[in-house]
Formats: structure tokens, C-alpha cells, sequence
């Protein structure tokens, strides 16, 4: 299988990062010298996409700028003999690899957002889906490479699954799992932030999906879900019985930079390594 596409919902507004994100969307925050988006784009690029489908809102002219070239800055680095800061604004992104926007017009939940990406992915190719927030140092590779196998041997929708604290469970989509097999599991049902009672066990969804053609379509008539939103994850409960679902857990470390703590340990993370 080849993964061409990834789609990267940034349209968020970042309240928790209040008032830091008033003039600054959180995708740009640093984490160390480098913006949270930026390791998402590099992890979608080693798994081999050269498509990058960014779906943004208003006041978020920060990540158009941020992957777009600047050749003033250019300039001024290679007539001061800045050659490493040089390669870093240049490496942004490889050469063959296409960068395209999309406005999501209002906040109306992540199902909404892939569904702005739509006309950018053809009907018959798998696609990827990366939520910034969850930034994965992914081991022995990058997480995106870790689940490409599995969805190339079933065919259908991969999500990375990570476990949680029960007592978290109520801000995950949650799912039951059958027939695993180390890391990879099938799994017969998925439900969206479920309560400590309800929640058929503590395998969550995390920012990582490798989704078939046919959610796109399901999307398109899914009723709103949790919070009057459209929800991925009931049109990826619609996938379970065709094409399949499977669920991947993935090696690795994953920070929450949607919440300071997170951000502030990834921070530390990643400035000692």
C-alpha cells in the first residue's frame, strides 16, 4: 500500500493556551526549536506522503506562512554565512512534496474537518489523518510506518490505539478489541468519550488514522454526534463491519500538547534528548 495523503486538522482555536494562542495558533507553539506541527509533518512524510492537506481556520495565516518559502529570510541567512539555520528554513518540508489549505468554516468536529479535505483525496486511496496535540516520538519508527502494514494486509481503517487510565476514559473514543495478536488487534465496537461506567474498556483512540476511501462518503450523511458535532469516530463505526477496523499499538511515547502539562513535558522531553 502506498499512503500518499495526510490530512492535518489545525483549525482548533487552542483555549487552554490562552492568551498565548490570541495572536499565535497552538499548532506553532514550540516544542523545543520546532513548531508542534512540524513533528506531525515529518512522521506523515517517512511514511512516504507527499500530500499535505492542512485544514485551517481564521487566524491561521501562522501555518500558511510557516511552510511557505521566504526567500528575504533565505537571503539575509546565506549572505551572513548562516548555513545551518539556512538548511532548517529550507528543509521545512522536502522539495517533492505538495502542501495545499483548506478552510473548515466552523467548528463542527473532526468528521467535519476530514470532510473539508474531501475534494483533495481521490475516491479509490487510503489516507492518513494526524492530530498535531498528540505528538508521538514513535519507536523503533515513526507511528504512521508502524501501522502501514496493517492496514495493507487488511485493507481497511487503522487507528492508533493507546491505554489510559480509566478514570480518562470519558475524553477518548474508546474500543473493544478481539483476535489480538501483539500489537494488533480487530475491534468490534468504538464509542465516542464514553463514561468510567460505560466504557467497554481503556484501549483509546489516539491522533493517528489510516483511513479507507469509503469513511469520506459515510461522513457526508452522518448525523451530528457528542457536542452536536460530526464525529469521526461514528463514521469509523460504521467501517467495522466493511472494510474492517483495526486497531494498532503503537511503540512509542505520546505527549497530549492540548494540555499544558503535556506541552510543558514534552518540552523537557525533547530539549534533553
Amino acid at each position: 500500500m502506498q499512503l500518499r495523503k495526510a490530512v492535518f486538522p489545525v483549525a482548533g482555536l487552542g483555549t487552554r493556551f490562552l492568551p498565548a494562542t490570541k495572536s499565535i495558533p497552538k499548532e506553532m507553539l514550540p516544542i523545543v526549536d520546532r513548531p508542534i506541527i512540524q513533528y506531525a509533518v515529518d512522521e506523515a512524510i517517512e511514511a512516504g506522503c507527499d500530500t499535505l492537506i492542512f485544514v485551517t481556520g481564521r487566524s491561521k495565516r501562522a501555518v500558511e506562512d510557516y511552510f511557505d518559502r521566504a526567500p528575504e529570510l533565505e537571503a539575509e541567512l546565506e549572505a551572513k554565512g548562516k548555513h545551518e539555520a539556512l538548511e532548517a528554513v529550507r528543509d521545512i518540508v522536502p522539495p517533492h512534496v505538495k502542501v495545499l489549505f483548506v478552510r473548515q468554516p466552523a467548528p463542527l468536529g473532526l468528521g467535519h474537518a476530514v470532510l473539508c479535505a474531501a475534494p483533495m483525496i481521490s475516491e479509490d486511496e487510503h489516507f492518513a489523518v494526524l492530530l498535531p496535540d498528540d505528538l508521538i516520538d514513535g519507536h523503533p519508527e515513526g507511528v504512521l510506518s508502524q501501522m502501514l502494514p496493517l492496514a495493507a494486509s487488511t485493507g481497511g481503517s487503522v487507528v492508533a490505539i493507546e491505554q489510559v487510565p480509566r478514570k480518562d476514559v470519558d475524553k477518548y473514543g474508546i474500543v473493544s478489541p478481539a483476535d489480538e495478536q501483539g500489537p494488533r488487534m480487530r475491534i468490534t465496537s468504538i464509542v465516542e468519550k464514553p463514561s468510567v461506567e460505560e466504557a467497554p474498556s481503556t484501549y483509546a483512540v489516539v491522533g493517528r488514522y489510516i483511513l479507507h476511501p469509503s469513511i469520506l462518503k459515510t461522513l457526508v450523511d452522518l448525523p451530528p454526534g457528542s457536542g452536536g458535532e460530526i464525529q469521526l469516530t461514528d463514521a469509523l463505526a460504521r467501517q467495522i463491519e466493511s472494510p474492517g477496523l483495526h486497531g494498532y499499538r503503537f511503540g512509542g511515547k505520546r505527549f497530549d500538547c492540548g494540555s499544558k502539562q503535556g506541552f510543558l513535558t514534552a518540552n523537557i522531553y525533547f530539549g534533553l534528548r
